[in-house]
């Protein structure tokens, strides 16, 4: 017995391989073969906590070392790559849902952080980024002053 993953999309996709034309979709969106590599997005939590933003990525099995954080013109970027397991060719998978290759999440952040100041870090499979409010950019609260008019 053979267990496979159901995928919603499955008999579209292979139909898509098969006739591109017919689909009326561009060959290169279709899925990739074994050979090829592939890239996936990263599954991403954003939480506004006080006076900071925080991004949660899921990435495990990844090693630290592996995983590029960049921000460039307000845009978080978060790659990542995992080697796929070569070793299990000869008896072939049932079941293959872990993913393999290369990962990529781009984010555009409000004008509200200050990218400078961003602190990551990486534990139990989930990369935080906290990026901290601008000064500038905080909310101001204005004393009222009571029984004057002017």
């Amino acid at each position: 017995m053979v267990l496979q993953r159901w995928e919603p999309l499955f008999d579209f996709r292979r139909a898509q391989i098969r006739h591109p034309r017919a689909t009326r979709i561009a060959t290169t969106s279709a899925a990739p073969s074994d050979t090829e590599k592939r890239e996936w997005a990263i599954p991403l939590d954003v939480v506004e906590q006080g006076d900071e933003l925080l991004v949660r990525a899921s990435i495990p099995g990844v090693k630290v070392e592996d995983i590029d954080v960049s921000i460039e013109n307000r845009v978080l970027t978060i790659k990542a790559e995992t080697k796929t397991d070569e070793g299990h060719k000869e008896g072939g998978y049932l079941v293959r849902e872990r993913r393999s290759g290369s990962f990529h999440r781009s984010l555009r952040l409000p004008e509200t952080v200050d990218a400078d100041q961003a602190k990551t870090s990486y534990a139990d499979g989930v990369l935080t980024v906290n990026l901290p409010k601008a000064e500038s950019k905080k909310a101001k609260h204005l004393k009222i002053e009571a029984g004057t008019n002017s």
